[in-house]
């Protein structure tokens, strides 16, 4: 799709990559609404703070009537409690699952009617590298990235005969707060959000955007063996 003139939506646009990508779509002549469960921390010129929490079912409702022209859907907004699945807060790993795979498909059931009604547009979900692969101390939240990549393949097939396209991105570590504890390499979020937006752009299904990405998805064919050699 076309992003100068469209009408998107970003939802936890008020930092980290969320920030980066409203910024890029600005740039490149789309009209943003930027969802924040805050909306006064939104400090972005340019774009149309929205209260948005997408964990909650009456403020999405609220968010759609107010933003109903949107054409451009991202579902970024996410959380990291670094649970994990075997020792971990419970609550901690509801927050996960609630936040990426049923807060993003609550976003989507509001939102992909009015984008078809506005004549059709794009859905792109912000996932990880960890949709595909993980390990102890990120359990909760692999496993909310890999039903949330679940959901992007069965929403992709469900949408496409009313005119919306469901793209993901996928994506390693970035250098934002959320990954401020992480000492190895991470993605600078400015270039994947150009990345994202040449995605959006190319009507690409699928984004990697950088080459632990790419990597991890390439060994998906190999099996266990490939994706956890060191197992015995």
């Amino acid at each position: 799709m076309k992003i100068a003139g469209s009408t998107a939506l970003v939802t936890g646009a008020n930092r980290g990559f969320g920030r980066h990508l409203a910024a890029e779509l600005v740039a490149r002549g789309a009209t943003v609404w930027a969802g924040a469960r805050n909306p006064d921390s939104v400090d972005l010129p340019g774009v149309t703070p929205l209260r948005l929490d997408v964990t909650d079912p009456a403020s999405v409702a609220a968010a759609a009537q107010r933003a109903g022209d949107v054409t451009l859907l991202v579902n970024n907004a996410g959380v990291s409690t670094g649970a994990d699945l075997l020792d971990g807060d419970l609550d901690q790993i509801r927050l996960e699952l609630e936040t990426h795979y049923l807060g993003t498909l609550s976003v989507v059931r509001a939102f992909a009617p009015r984008i078809a009604a506005n004549g059709g547009g794009t859905i792109l979900n912000v996932m990880s590298a960890l949709s595909w692969f993980t390990f102890p101390g990120v359990g909760a939240y692999g496993a909310a990235k890999a039903a949330e990549w679940s959901m992007t393949n069965a929403l992709r097939v469900e949408l496409a005969d009313r005119g919306v396209r469901v793209a993901g991105l996928h994506v390693g570590y970035m250098d934002t707060d959320m990954a401020a504890a992480v000492t190895g390499p991470k993605a600078d979020p400015a270039e994947v959000a150009r990345m994202a937006a040449d995605g959006i752009e190319s009507d690409s299904y699928e984004i990697l955007a950088d080459d632990v990405a790419r990597r991890v998805q390439a060994g998906l064919s190999g099996g266990v063996a490939a994706l956890y050699p060191d197992l015995p």
